[in-house]
């Protein structure tokens, strides 16, 4: 594998499972920003190629372990949150919102309608004007992206869709939640640069989707869910702090990987992500400090969150829904989405937004 195509595939690249997990995340961000530097041209030192080189052959050899341990299976016999609901999986309830439910609690739900009433047009410098714009902005990795960009094209051609609204993608390839946890990293000025691409700026950001995962989770539940749940907490801080407007932050959980042909984010770690992001918003619900949106209640540090749409089915075992995730879903490493597949998260993104009461309001044409 030459250094060009290894830049590519950089979402593979980690440190081994014994190491800590600060160095773990030293490593994927050094991956990723190599990567970077790479797209931009940039010749990289012999030292840095040799740690390419290296971290090459040891995903090699983990993924080749990994794929005779682990064969692709059609299902896993585990349940869908929303399904789970009171019932309990290794001692943690199911349900995607506290008490097994799959709303969340009236106050919370009445707080978030609120806030999306207060939802309208900013212009650059974000203040409130009829002819301005409202950005929805995505956040996360690979997986992210390429079903945003399917929903992107689906919302353009919906003529139901609030002129107003901008729909700007700011996920990116490779850079998982342990990088974009880290203010400093890459992620972000690529996302500014996109912003102004798209004719808007941060100022006019109020509504962002953000779905992200570790990559190389080895560790048992909850450990690994743990970790992501708090590279969450350190995203909603940054992204608060970077959108001064920034209202309603939606979290989705990985979508089925029981066919993956590697050990980027396999089963059960793509189930258990749903815990993580049910974690983040009880946090909220329950009125922890780290997590306040309410300036009456104090400094804020977050947007109000809430679960969008719930991506995880077991497979090719249908939902109460008809959600399935069949073979063809996925592309050949069985964790990215195919075509197909990314057209059921964009399709399930979207009905979300058109029909919940905190979207509609402004996703939705008057």
């Amino acid at each position: 594998m030459n250094l060009a195509h290894l830049a590519l595939c950089l979402p593979l690249i980690v440190s081994p499972v014994s190491r800590a997990q600060s160095e773990r995340e030293a490593e994927v961000r050094r991956a990723v920003e190599a990567r970077q530097r790479m797209q931009k041209g940039d010749k990289l030192s012999a030292a840095e190629n040799e740690f390419l080189k290296s971290l090459s052959e040891s995903v090699k050899q983990r993924n080749a372990a990994f794929g005779k341990e682990n064969p692709p299976r059609d299902s896993t016999g585990m349940v869908p949150l929303t399904e789970l609901r009171k019932g309990y999986y290794k001692g943690e309830q199911g349900g995607i919102y506290p008490g097994g439910a799959n709303e969340p609690p009236a106050a919370h739900r009445t707080a978030g309608l609120e806030i999306a009433r207060r939802i309208t047009p900013l212009d650059a410098e974000g203040k409130t004007t009829p002819d301005g714009k409202i950005v929805l902005l995505s956040i996360g990795m690979s997986n992210t992206t390429q079903s945003f960009q399917v929903f992107m094209k689906r919302a353009a051609a919906d003529a139901e869709i609030n002129p107003r609204a901008v729909i700007v993608d700011g996920a990116q390839g490779g850079n998982s939640a342990e990088v974009t946890a880290d203010p400093k990293s890459g992620f972000w000025p690529v996302v500014d640069e996109r912003l102004s691409k798209a004719g808007v700026t941060p100022a006019q950001v109020q509504v962002i989707w953000m779905k992200q995962a570790i990559q190389m989770p080895s560790r048992p539940f909850p450990v690994e869910a743990r970790a992501l749940h708090g590279y969450l907490l350190e995203n909603a801080h940054i992204l608060s702090r970077r959108f001064s407007n920034l209202k309603i932050v939606y979290l989705s959980s990985r979508i089925y990987g029981g066919f993956a042909q590697s050990a980027l984010n396999p089963e059960p770690h793509a189930y258990e992500s749903g815990f993580a992001v049910n974690w983040l918003i009880a946090d909220q619900i329950a009125g922890k400090p780290e997590l306040n949106y309410d300036p009456k209640k104090g400094a804020v540090r977050s947007a109000w969150l809430a679960w969008g749409p719930y991506l995880w089915a077991d497979g090719i075992k249908a939902r109460a829904d008809g959600l399935a995730w069949l073979r063809e879903d996925l592309a050949g490493d069985g964790t990215h989405p195919s075509m197909s597949g990314r057209e059921k998260v964009a399709g399930l993104l979207l009905d979300f937004l058109k029909k919940d009461p905190s979207s509609r309001p402004w996703f939705v044409k008057k």
